[in-house]
């Protein structure tokens, strides 16, 4: 693995609008130092541990990108995780990470393609009910973002991560979009994806007025 271009589709999304990025890679992915400590499989399947494993790596990243000389320290952090990524931002959000104002989930979850099937998960009880955990103590807002085609993560299996977050007292803004491409997990890094979750985004952080006026590099 490797990270997204500066260039990318998602990346000048953002950045045309002012914001810094960074892009970091946990553990054990790619060539970042240190054990894979994210591991999840069934039959216990620890979801709720692997993305606690996630944000304390994304916690790190954060720390590391406010002494970088283009980033004040103060800056509003807004965190914004796809797939595995998206999980590990709901376990952040459980932390309640100060600077932190807002997470965005795209697509976010564990255990997808459960035996090499689509559409599967080898325990999406336990998924759900690690939402709930996170929900229970995360005060910060999320946006949460699927759609109705997404090979790991399929439209019932969201549903429940989302209601059992927001019925544990989680703050969550949910939009499940249609169908995308061929399979809509990979909508946040698609060609032309931003036009679909771009402007749900560019909603959900108005309020928090964090874009600045002039262009920002990653």
């Amino acid at each position: 693995m490797a990270p997204s271009a500066c260039g990318g589709e998602a990346v000048s999304w953002f950045t045309s609008r002012g914001y810094a990025v960074a892009l970091p890679l946990r553990r054990g992915y790619g060539a970042s130092d240190g054990p894979y400590a994210e591991s999840s499989t069934c039959p216990g399947a620890a979801f709720e541990q692997a993305g606690l494993e996630s944000a304390r790596d994304i916690l790190s990243a954060i720390d590391y990108a406010r002494t970088l000389p283009d980033v004040r320290g103060s800056e509003p952090v807004i965190v914004v995780g796809q797939s595995a990524g998206g999980w590990g931002s709901l376990a952040l959000a459980s932390r309640n990470p100060a600077g932190v104002v807002a997470v965005v989930n795209m697509a976010g979850g564990r255990g997808g393609w459960a035996q090499n099937a689509p559409n599967t998960n080898c325990r999406p009880d336990l998924l759900a009910d690690a939402a709930g955990a996170y929900g229970r103590t995360a005060r910060i807002p999320v946006l949460s973002i699927y759609t109705a085609n997404d090979s790991f993560f399929a439209p019932a299996i969201a549903r429940n991560i989302q209601q059992n977050y927001l019925a544990a007292g989680g703050v969550m803004e949910v939009h499940n979009l249609p169908a995308f491409g061929s399979d809509g997990h990979n909508l946040f890094f698609a060609r032309g994806g931003s036009l679909v979750w771009g402007p749900e985004v560019e909603r959900f952080l108005a309020p928090f007025a964090l874009a600045q006026a002039a262009p920002r590099r990653t």
